[in-house]
């Protein structure tokens, strides 16, 4: 089985950097384009990526004392949130359909879980070496 810091770190450098991307895309390629109100979207958007991929990137570092399965569900549910949440904000900012905005809370709850799941992970700590 594949070590779940890798997978969970590479998981943190994805979504980081392509936060990094639009945050500059949203600043330099958009801001003369959109409207203030889809710019503040598309930041809250980048915001939450950012802070979740951070989040992730924690979850890589303290992966060894934790337990494996709980581990490796905070993770999946950060990058799970991260795509329902921001992915449904970014669309928003750029035109989309408004009835996607139903998809915006159910990716903070998912985010939510992550950050309860990690916290069970840390009670529920892995054997020492």
């Amino acid at each position: 089985m594949t070590d779940p810091r890798r997978t969970i770190a590479c998981t943190a450098a994805a979504f980081g950097g392509l936060g990094v991307i639009a945050g500059a895309f949203g600043a330099h390629a958009l801001k003369a384009t959109l409207a203030a109100d889809r710019i503040a979207l598309w930041q809250t958007a980048v915001d939450y990526q950012i802070w979740h991929a951070l989040a992730l990137l924690g979850l890589a570092a303290l992966a060894p004392g934790l337990a494996a399965r709980p581990a490796r569900l905070a993770g999946a549910l950060f990058a799970t949130g991260i795509v329902l949440f921001s992915g449904s904000l970014y669309l928003l900012a750029l035109g989309a359909p408004r009835l996607l905005g139903l998809v915006t809370p159910f990716g903070g709850l998912v985010l939510i879980g992550g950050w309860l799941v990690l916290g069970w992970a840390g009670q529920r700590r892995s054997a020492p070496p």
